[in-house]
Order: C-alpha cells, then sequence, then structure tokens
C-alpha cells in the first residue's frame, strides 16, 4: 500500500483533462476516489487526517502554482498529514454546474464535512468565488479566497468586462452570490492588489464582520502564482488551520516581497511610469546592494539624470 510519502510522486504536468483525471486514480490508490461530475468537473478525495482542505482548481492553471501538475493540497497531505478534497474544472467555469451543486448536496446529506475537527476552502479569482460560494455547505469553516469574484450576474457586476462569456450563466441560484455564503464561516480571508481595479471592487462586496480583507499591492493578476513562488501561500493555510491566521500576521509574512525579484520588478514599472524618481533611486540602489540587475541599474542612472536636472533647474 502506497503511504503519504510516495503516494504522489509522479508528475502529472503536461497532461491534457482527460489524461490527467485517468492519472488521478492511480496516485491516490485506496486512500480515496476521484469522480467525474459531468465533463467539465471532477472531485479528488484523499483522506489522512482531521483537518481537512476544500481547494477549487483549474486543470489549466495548476501548472502555474505546481511544477509536477499535482493539485495543491496534496503537498499538505504530505507535510501535514491534511485529508484534501479538490473540486477541480478543466477551464474557468466559476463551478456553476448543477452536477457539483448535487455533490455537494450529497456531502450535506452525508454529513461528510462534520468528520473532521478543521475544513478549511481555498480557490484563487474563480476558483476563489467557487471556495466562498460552497463554503456555506460547512458551517463554520475557514475561508481563504485570492482575488475572488463576487458574482458575474451583470445587474450586480455589469462594470466588470473581463468575463462577457459568462453574463448568460445563473449566479442568482443555489451557491450563487458568493458574500452572502460566507455568512456561515467561522472566518475567512480576501486576498486581492488594489491596483487591479475590478478585483477591488469585487473585494469590496465581500465587506462582512467575519471577513478580513488584505491588500497585496503590486503583485498583480496571478497572487496564487506569485504567493507560492515567495514560499507563503502554504504557510498561510497553516496558519489559518491553527486560528492563527490574521492581519498582522499576513503582514509579517508579506514581508517576503521585499526580496522577491517579480514584486521588485512589478513595483519599479510602478515607481518609473510615475515618475517617482527619489522612489526609483531608493528602490533600484536597495536591489543592486543584493544582486547585480542591468533594468535596475538603467534606471538608477535615469533617475539619478532627472534628479540632477531637477536641481539645476532651481
Amino acid at each position: 500500500m502506497q503511504d503519504s510519502a510516495t503516494m504522489f510522486d509522479r508528475p502529472l504536468d503536461g497532461l491534457s483533462w482527460p489524461k490527467w483525471l485517468a492519472a488521478i486514480p492511480d496516485q491516490i490508490g485506496s486512500k480515496g476516489y476521484a469522480v467525474p461530475l459531468g465533463p467539465q468537473h471532477a472531485a479528488i478525495f484523499v483522506e489522512k487526517g482531521s483537518t481537512l482542505l476544500v481547494s477549487f482548481e483549474a486543470h489549466h492553471r495548476i501548472e502555474d502554482v505546481s511544477d509536477n501538475g499535482h493539485p495543491l493540497g496534496w503537498q499538505m497531505v504530505k507535510t501535514l498529514g491534511w485529508s484534501h478534497l479538490c473540486l477541480a474544472s478543466e477551464t474557468d467555469t466559476w463551478f456553476r454546474d448543477g452536477r457539483v451543486f448535487a455533490y455537494f448536496d450529497r456531502l450535506i446529506d452525508s454529513g461528510f464535512f462534520d468528520g473532521f475537527d478543521t475544513v478549511i476552502f481555498y480557490g484563487a479569482g474563480p476558483c476563489g468565488y467557487a471556495a466562498a460560494a460552497f463554503s456555506v455547505a460547512a458551517p463554520g469553516a475557514r475561508v481563504l479566497t485570492l482575488q475572488p469574484q463576487a458574482t458575474l450576474d451583470p445587474r450586480v457586476t455589469e462594470w466588470d468586462d473581463r468575463y462577457i462569456a459568462m453574463r448568460r450563466t445563473a449566479f442568482d441560484d443555489r451557491y450563487g452570490y458568493a458574500p452572502d455564503m460566507l455568512d456561515a464561516a467561522q472566518s475567512a480571508f480576501v486576498l486581492y492588489d488594489p491596483e487591479v481595479e475590478l478585483d477591488a471592487m469585487h473585494a469590496a462586496l465581500f465587506t462582512r464582520s467575519n471577513v478580513t480583507k488584505f491588500r497585496m499591492r503590486h503583485l498583480g493578476m496571478r497572487i496564487d502564482a506569485s504567493l507560492m513562488r515567495m514560499n507563503l501561500l502554504l504557510r498561510m493555510l497553516a496558519q489559518l488551520s491553527a486560528d492563527k491566521l490574521t492581519r498582522a500576521s499576513l503582514a509579517r509574512l508579506y514581508r517576503a516581497r521585499r526580496d522577491d525579484g517579480a514584486y521588485q520588478f512589478n513595483l519599479l514599472k510602478h515607481t518609473t511610469r510615475d515618475d517617482r524618481h527619489k522612489l526609483t533611486q531608493w528602490l533600484a540602489k536597495s536591489v543592486l546592494e543584493r544582486r547585480d540587475s542591468p533594468p535596475f541599474r538603467k534606471a538608477l542612472a535615469r533617475a539619478n539624470n532627472e534628479l540632477a536636472a531637477q536641481q539645476n533647474a532651481k
């Protein structure tokens, strides 16, 4: 029988959606199950410990956060002994499918979530919407959601023109308006970049007494990939499981961005775009003290020239 240290060794990267699903049962063996929920969705369950992570993941984005193409929660199974339920979709569907609804109905009716001491829901973007929306199935759950949409119902969010093709999809029926579905959660965290205006507007709709909104400026469109690169996402989930994730702990963890090259470059783009020469000078010097980087050397030279010109003009 496979153990948790070896059961997930086989890489699943580079596989199409059908081949990826077909390979899952061999990976998890007798420790769980993988069942299709129609052609676009599947439920993959691995049973181990008394903490359950319910993650929502889109197959076409899994390799952005996992080099081997594994669901995010498998790492938590291996390292912390958690149980994991992955709701996977072929593409971005927001999991608006009656077969997914029926699956959660069956979990509720069977008392599935009652068998765990701690239940955590997680997702990012469209999957973040789903994590918030379906968390209502497990009252008292904890939720971590990155850049979630509140709804794509055009009567509520007609200002979001990124997903026009989804406007005919019903978001006003069961498991529909994500902010309302969080009312039964013990706590929820919504992480977003306020520089991404539409994400910030969705985040505003999640204002609730049990929701902590945390701004992660300059991380851009894929906060999940950025947090994985900085080794922060799994630490956040671990803190959430221990009921130790707070605004203060998030701020402490987020200090790691200062050493992240992608974050530094995003910040440089903002300072140069806004002609903030003093800030560009400070940023470039800070980065160059730690490593050589031609873009930052060029930016420092330009900032020095601009500041000298301003001084001479006085």
